[in-house]
């Protein structure tokens, strides 16, 4: 319960004299029943017991985050809050940001400064400590120049000189890729394969095929890739025939950031093709538009 009562000067005047009750190992003491020292005893312990307390209850604290993820873009800037209840100054704290317990620091704040020396290569000149807010015990880290491997969770932990606490954060990266290329490679099972391929997203993006009136089509393929930059490139291909829907979109999809990006084609089959059909003569032409725009939930 920390540091014993020892000081004299707190002592009731009628115990100044008596010995320290912390040295007093194997000595015993005996008090009249009608001695001065005997009744100011229990007065003593009354205010040693209040003052360990009142030190107990105003060193326990609680840290708080958000109770949802933090979105962040790629390229852009994430903000992480967390903070103390009940409200405190955090000035002479220690501060620290990590993501698992056994790795160096995100960003460190201790002896009223900021420190770096701990600090994970990754995030040099990439973090700031927001202390607007540091004596009512609230503090921000801000992440610049978001990358792929940020994603994930923290840890906010403060420290004081008896206790200490910290708060779970969950950060999501998302990064909106290119817009759909299609493209027009040959004939399949009686009937032309377009394929549509995107790039550069975070998370792994939804890819689909949709008619004139938006209504999703059955792929004949589809298949995710990492790229080095640790982001995802998607391809997805439909076989087009003469019966079948000869104008369709590709639309690719960040469930994250509920915003998509989309590509058009429209086959149209020739005249000499329905004179030729044994020399699959089909031609294609291509109208494509592109689009970034916030998908609707579907």
């Amino acid at each position: 319960m920390g540091a014993p009562c020892r000081d004299r000067n707190s002592w009731p005047a009628s115990f100044q004299g008596a010995a320290d009750p912390a040295t007093m190992t194997g000595k015993v003491l005996t008090f009249s029943p009608g001695s001065t020292v005997s009744s100011a005893l229990p007065g003593y312990i009354a205010v040693c017991f209040a003052l360990q307390v009142h030190r107990l209850v105003s060193a326990q604290f609680t840290v708080t985050g958000p109770d949802h993820p933090v979105t962040a873009s790629l390229g852009g800037e994430a903000v992480l809050s967390c903070h103390l209840s009940p409200r405190m100054s955090a000035e002479n704290m220690e501060v620290r940001w990590f993501r698992s317990e056994y790795s160096p620091v995100v960003h460190l704040y201790r002896d009223g400064q900021d420190q770096y020396g701990e600090q994970m290569l990754e995030y040099r000149e990439r973090t700031e400590l927001l202390k607007n807010d540091i004596t009512t015990g609230r503090v921000s880290l801000r992440i610049r120049d978001i990358q792929p491997s940020d994603n994930g969770q923290y840890k906010c932990f403060f420290k004081s000189s008896v206790s200490y606490e910290d708060a779970l954060l969950e950060l999501q990266v998302a990064g909106l890729g290119s817009a759909p290329v299609i493209s027009v490679e040959g004939h399949q099972d009686g009937g032309i394969r377009v394929v549509c391929r995107s790039s550069g997203w975070y998370p792994q993006p939804k890819a689909q095929w949709r008619d004139l009136q938006r209504q999703l089509l059955p792929s004949a393929s589809e298949k995710i890739s990492p790229e080095a930059n640790g982001l995802f490139q998607t391809e997805i291909d439909i076989v087009i025939t003469e019966e079948s829907n000869q104008k369709v979109s590709c639309c690719v999809r960040n469930p994250r950031l509920n915003q998509e990006r989309e590509s058009a084609i429209s086959i149209a089959v020739s005249p000499e093709s329905e004179n030729s059909r044994s020399h699959g003569t089909i031609v294609a032409s291509i109208a494509k538009y592109l689009r970034a725009r916030c998908a609707k939930d579907s």
